[in-house]
C-alpha cells in the first residue's frame, strides 16, 4: 500500500468513526422525576460546549442501552485518537479547500436527495422521493425491503465520504475507487471493494466483461486522467470504463457515477446524475455501448442531459 493508499484509508475510517459516533445518544446519564414518572437526559461535550439532551421516559432497556452506548462511544474515540496519531506520522496536514470547491460540496449536498434517489432508481431500488428523503435524514420507512432501504443508506454515506473535505482533495484512483464500491456494497458482500475473480452477466445483452486485472485497470484510469480532455469529458470517460469494465461483482453503475463525480466536484465543475425520467434512455445507450455500436451517442447524452453546472 503506497503511502497516499494509507492516506485514505485512514481518512476513510476517521469519516467512518465520526458517523458511527453522531449515531449514538450517550453522556452522563442523568434521571428526572416528575409526576412520579422518571426521564432519562445525558450530559455531553461537543465542539468543547457542555451540552445536555433529552432521551426518553425511563426502560431499563433505554438505560442499558446508553450504558453499552457509553462504552462503544469510548472505543471510536479512542479509533479517531489512534487514526489521528497515525495521520501525523505520516505528515498528513489538513489543508483547506478552496472556495469554489466548497461551493461545489455545499451543491452537492444541497442536491443531496435528489442524487440518491435518481441513482437508486437507475439501480432498480423500489423507493419514492420521500422515502428517499425520510431515509437520509435518519428517519424510519415501512413500505421498503431491508435490502432496498440498506442500498440507500449505503449511496448516502457514500456521498457523505467523497464530499468530505479531505477526501475530495484525494487524487481520483484506483484506491478511492475501491472505497467507494466497499461503502456501497457493504452488508452485501464480504469481499466488496475488491477487485471481481469471477465471471459476471449484463442483463439486455449477451456481451460478457473480461476478468479485470489490477494492474491493468489502474493503467488504463491513469491514461484517461491524463488525456488532453475537458473535465466533463474525463469524467464521462471514467463514469462509462467502470461501468463497461465490471470491475467489482456488483454496483459498478453506483460506483463508478460517484466516482466520476468526485473528479468533478475536486475540479469545481458541478455533478453529473442520470435523471429518474432519463434511467430507461441511458439503459437503452448503455447497452449499446457495451456492445461497441456507438460509444458517442452515450457521451453526448451525459454530458447534454445528465451534467448539471454550478
Amino acid at each position: 500500500m503506497s503511502e497516499q493508499e494509507e492516506i485514505l484509508t485512514l481518512l476513510k475510517d476517521k469519516e467512518i468513526c465520526k458517523r458511527e459516533l453522531s449515531d449514538l445518544v450517550f453522556g452522563t446519564i442523568e434521571l428526572r422525576e416528575r409526576e412520579n414518572k422518571k426521564y432519562i437526559y445525558v450530559h455531553f461535550r461537543e465542539d468543547g460546549l457542555s451540552l445536555t439532551k433529552y432521551v426518553g421516559e425511563y426502560t431499563d432497556e433505554l438505560y442499558n442501552l446508553i450504558l453499552n452506548n457509553n462504552k462503544t462511544a469510548r472505543e471510536l474515540k479512542l479509533r479517531l485518537r489512534q487514526v489521528e496519531k497515525q495521520l501525523k506520522k505520516l505528515n498528513y496536514i489538513e489543508k483547506d479547500l478552496s472556495e469554489k470547491v466548497a461551493m461545489n460540496i455545499d451543491f452537492a449536498r444541497r442536491h443531496m436527495v435528489d442524487t440518491v434517489y435518481n441513482q437508486a432508481v437507475l439501480e432498480g431500488v423500489a423507493t419514492t422521493y420521500l422515502d428517499t428523503e425520510t431515509i437520509i435524514e435518519g428517519g424510519k420507512v415501512s413500505n421498503m425491503t431491508p435490502n432496498d432501504i440498506l442500498k440507500v443508506v449505503n449511496l448516502k454515506h457514500a456521498w457523505e465520504f467523497i464530499l468530505n473535505k479531505n477526501v475530495i482533495q484525494s487524487p481520483t484512483n484506483f484506491s478511492l475507487l475501491c472505497d467507494i464500491n466497499k461503502l456501497l456494497e457493504e452488508g452485501f458482500y464480504y469481499n466488496a471493494g475488491q477487485i471481481r475473480s469471477v465471471p459476471v452477466s449484463i442483463g439486455g445483452t449477451t456481451w460478457k466483461p473480461e476478468l479485470p486485472i489490477e494492474s491493468v485497470v489502474k493503467e488504463e484510469l491513469e491514461k484517461i486522467l491524463s488525456a488532453n480532455l475537458e473535465v466533463i469529458d474525463k469524467a464521462i470517460e471514467l463514469l462509462l470504463y467502470v461501468t463497461k469494465k465490471q470491475i467489482f461483482i456488483d454496483g459498478n453503475k453506483r460506483t463508478s457515477v460517484i466516482f466520476a463525480n468526485h473528479f468533478i466536484i475536486s475540479h469545481e465543475l458541478g455533478l453529473l446524475v442520470i435523471p429518474e425520467n432519463r434511467v430507461e434512455e441511458y439503459k437503452k445507450l448503455l447497452i449499446a455501448y457495451y456492445e461497441g455500436e456507438d460509444t458517442e451517442e452515450i457521451k453526448r447524452f451525459l454530458k447534454e442531459k445528465c451534467y448539471l453546472k454550478i
